[in-house]
Parts: C-alpha cells; structure tokens; sequence
C-alpha cells in the first residue's frame, strides 16, 4: 500500500513538472526578478507535504514566500461577498463585532453611508455571509499547506481601496503583518488575499518584496508621509529600498498565500473604481501566544486594545494576546494550544 502512494506521489510530482502551465500558478504577470530555487526537497521549512502544491509551487514559496493561486474562487462566491458588502456600507446590515473603517480623507465627509466612505471591513467573524471565505474548501486546501490540519481562522477584513483624493491616503506602506500578531512560530502562519475584481498597478495593487520572509521582524510605526495615514497602518522605517519589488496584477478570484514576515504594501489607487480585495490570516491551532510587552510590537498592541475599547466596550481586553483569543474560530481540525 505504501509503495502504491509513493508511486502515486511521484506521478503527481512529474505531472506538475512536466506540464508547462505549472509554473503559471505559482506566479502570472509580475514584475521583478523571482529567486530561483537552490536548495533540496529535504530543507523545505515553509511548506508541509501533502499532496496538494507540486514541487515547483513548494520551492518558489520557499525562495519567495509567496505564491499565487489562478482563479481559485469562484465568480459566485465573490459577488456574494460584495453583496454583503455594500449591505454593511448601507447599515443594512449590522454584524455583531465588525470594525469598519473609514479613509482618513473622508473620515469626517457628510457622505452618506456607502462604499465611497468604507475602507475597510474586519473582524467579520460574526457575519456568517463574509466568514464563509475563511471556511472554502479551495481556500483551506491550500492553507493546510502552510499551517497544517488544525487551523484558526484570526484576523479577517474586506478591503476597498477607495480612489485616491490626490493625498495618496489610499497607499498601504510596506510592512510585515507579523508585527499586528502575538502568536508564533511564523512559520505556521499564513495569509489568504483573494482579489474581488481586476487588480493592477492603477488601482493600487500588492509589492512584494521576494524572499524577505526570511528576514526577522522589524519595527514598524506610522510612516513619515506628507499628509495623513489611516489607523493602523504601520510601515517599516528601515527596510533596503533598493531590493527588488514585484507588483502582483490579478484577476478577480486569484489568491496570493503570503509568510507573514515578507514585506509587502500597496500604492494609491489612481483610478475611479474601488479596488476590493477579501483576505484572512490562518494559524496553526499548534501555535502559542506571546508577550509583545518590551518588544517592538508593543506599540500596536496599544492601538488595538484602544480600539477594542472604542468598538466593543471591553475593558477586559488588556492586551493583543486577549483580544486575538477572543476573535479565533477553528475553521478545521481540532483546537490545541490558541
């Protein structure tokens, strides 16, 4: 039996290898120069093997810490999301614990609830239409890859990249999404992006910065950017400027998976279009928590627990640590140490 499955693993490796649109999922239309693989199967430490990447897929999210997954969810489910969506703008619907944020430069315009004043929906871990992307099928498959069986489903949002109003608020600096959370190992996290709608360079699409997952988290504040920065959005002041930077242009239901140490942002969107995207962080429920405090994340531990306070009330939620528990939801497998 076991030959026959290593048999069987083998015709699926050759299979990836020999076809020639294999190399497309891993990345389609990039800019930038990718790192080529050197290392052998034996050294794998960001992927796991099951069955599901083919060889080449688990070498360049090594080499890269990303990888990008063609047409991964369905016309269907996305537009059952936007539906929800201009809902929640419209306040017609109400989700308990959602956090909805505005765009600095609209944050006290006279607009009338819609997507034109909506940055950003997160938290949606109570509103049952949205938190079904964090349990699809094709999306959990390959979080598996990267996270293992038992998996937590921590941090969730709708982004909708407002057009910029020329103040460039719209631009996301570069940043590693570790610094927002209290868990390791790294390496058992992984984040789903999952675009709504054509995403390019105009619209203000993800850079990357190739293999700087393996790189040790940096500090992150507010960037020194004229003008005003939206809440939370935190960039690395000392990052090498000159390293290569690829720009990932996507079609409405491709999914990039990213390590939670690579450096990555977006730029302003320059068109009149809301450029919207759905993703979710996964944890392995084999991770444990932290204590951020002395450490170089303890300046968002406070903004979090000011807006724990600001949206929910809750005066018990005293640091990350609490108020990351009480948002996790085993999304697979069983729950162990979160």
């Amino acid at each position: 039996m076991e030959q026959q499955r290593a048999s069987a693993r083998l015709r699926i490796v050759l299979g990836h290898l020999g076809d020639p649109s294999a190399g497309a999922l891993a990345a389609t239309h990039t800019s930038g120069p990718i790192a080529p693989a050197s290392f052998h199967p034996q050294q794998f430490q960001y992927t796991l093997e099951n069955n599901v990447l083919s060889l080449e897929q688990r070498k360049f999210y090594e080499e890269n810490g990303f990888l990008v997954i063609k047409n991964l969810v369905s016309d269907a489910d996305i537009e059952r999301f936007r539906v929800e969506f201009e809902k929640i703008c419209k306040k017609e619907s109400k989700p308990a614990g959602l956090v909805v944020v505005k765009d600095v430069s609209l944050a006290k315009s006279g607009y009338i609830p819609s997507e034109k004043t909506i940055v950003k929906v997160q938290y949606f871990h109570d509103d049952k239409e949205l938190f079904r992307y964090c349990t699809l099928p094709e999306i959990l498959k390959y979080v598996e890859c990267f996270t293992g069986p038992n998996i937590m489903a921590m941090h969730a949002m709708l982004i909708n990249k407002p057009p910029d109003t020329g103040k460039k608020t719209s631009r996301h600096p570069m940043h590693q999404d570790l610094h927002y959370f209290p868990f390791r190992p790294s390496n058992l996290i992984v984040c789903a992006w999952t675009a709504m709608e054509h995403i390019d360079r105009n619209n203000g699409c993800l850079a990357v910065l190739p293999g700087t997952h393996k790189l040790p988290l940096k500090p992150h504040d507010y960037p020194q950017w004229e003008g005003r920065v939206n809440t939370m959005y935190h960039g690395i002041q000392d990052y090498a400027k000159d390293h290569a930077r690829v720009h990932l242009v996507m079609e409405k239901g491709d999914t990039v998976f990213f390590h939670p140490l690579l450096i990555h942002g977006s730029g302003w969107n320059q068109t009149q279009g809301f450029r919207k995207a759905i993703t979710c962080h996964f944890v392995s429920a084999d991770c444990y928590y932290i204590d951020v405090k002395g450490t170089s994340q303890e300046n968002i531990e406070k903004e979090v627990v000011e807006i724990a306070r600001k949206f929910y009330g809750d005066a018990n939620s005293t640091d990350l640590k609490d108020f990351m528990m009480s948002r996790a939801q085993l999304v697979k497998g069983e729950r162990t140490n979160l």
